[in-house]
């Protein structure tokens, strides 16, 4: 079935348009998120609460020049990630010019010069993959090199109807079997393969990507990178569990970035998440305080012990600044829950 753009709601639109992992329905999530006032734990922002994206696609509607993109985008642009801050700049520079103009014009004048240089920024990751194969034996390097070799020859060659996929990619490594000695090296390979350029990590291929979209479909884009959504500690795909002690609440895009991998390939990848996580576990320590989790006074010692089981040690986060110790948060939690049930009846 063909979905309408206009039509979709910020949840349909995550699931459908940005392919992120949006969970709506997971009632358990309910409580984190409604929270205002949250740092991403992989990305370090302020993360936009749901409670704002209806008013923003209210206004979304009603935008037709550049002049009026930016000013409703002001308003969240704090919460920006640095690729969308680039492309925000970008924008404003535009439409302090062209303010009559769209957005989607901006991106087409810019496309060219930014296809090239997405090229190069893909090719030299591919550079890399290959410089790593010479660790391996001659059969698996082979089968590495045949698929990076495909792979130059689509980033180099123009042809409409076929061009790069960074997921392709992703995906013919994971039909390789590496040899027993050879599995650390791999794991670093398809590591260094994730590098490969996206809309979220480079301002050269949010440009190309999103070069034919309408101008409120750029909008919504640079808005939605930083809203709450509820992110599987343990993926659900592993036997992560739909569960609050499973839960965190992450920005769209910090979600989208982590994809298939292990929350310790993760950290290696960023390694300021451990100091992201004690910022946000910080400001679930504040709501609880506050009176705003009501009933979910543990979470903040089942996400601890979660993030270091995940994270094999490398997250360790304190909760010095909480009020409660762990037995006192089971009882606050379980009494709450008996005034609920009372409640009911």
């Amino acid at each position: 079935m063909e979905i309408n753009k206009k039509n979709l709601t910020p949840e349909k639109y995550l699931k459908y348009y940005y392919d992120i992992p949006y969970e709506g329905s997971t009632s358990a999530g309910k409580p984190l998120r409604k929270l205002r006032n949250i740092i991403c734990p992989y990305r370090g922002i302020k993360i936009i609460p749901s409670s704002a994206i209806k008013d923003f696609e209210k206004r979304l509607a009603k935008i037709q020049t550049a002049s009026d993109a930016i000013q409703l985008l002001s308003k969240y642009y704090d919460n920006f990630l640095p690729t969308e801050k680039a492309i925000y700049a970008i924008f404003k520079d535009f439409a302090s010019i062209n303010p009559d103009d769209n957005l989607q014009n901006c991106l087409q004048m810019l496309r060219g010069n930014s296809l090239i240089k997405l090229k190069l920024e893909e090719l030299e990751v591919i550079d890399k993959v290959d410089t790593l194969t010479q660790k391996l034996c001659a059969k698996t390097a082979l089968e590495i090199r045949e698929k990076t070799t495909k792979c130059r020859q689509i980033i180099i060659d123009d042809n409409e109807r076929e061009f790069f996929k960074r997921k392709n990619f992703l995906n013919s490594l994971e039909g390789i079997v590496p040899k027993e000695n050879e599995r650390e090296i791999f794991a670093e390979i398809k590591n260094k393969a994730l590098f490969l350029p996206t809309s979220e990590s480079s301002k050269n291929a949010f440009i190309v990507k999103y070069s034919n979209r309408t101008q409120i479909e750029i909008t919504r884009r640079l808005f939605i990178a930083s809203t709450g959504t509820i992110e599987h500690i343990t993926p659900a795909s592993l036997g992560g569990r739909n569960s609050i002690g499973n839960f965190i609440l992450t920005s769209a895009s910090g979600n989208r970035y982590r994809e298939n991998m292990s929350l310790i390939d993760y950290v290696k990848r960023h390694p300021n998440i451990p100091k992201y996580t004690q910022k946000y576990i910080d400001c679930i320590i504040e709501e609880i305080h506050s009176g705003n989790l009501l009933g979910c006074e543990v979470y903040p010692y089942k996400i601890k012990q979660k993030l270091f089981e995940e994270s094999k040690g490398k997250i360790l986060i304190s909760l010095s600044s909480y009020k409660y110790t762990e037995d006192e948060a089971i009882l606050k939690a379980e009494e709450y829950e008996n005034r609920w049930k009372k409640f009911k009846k």
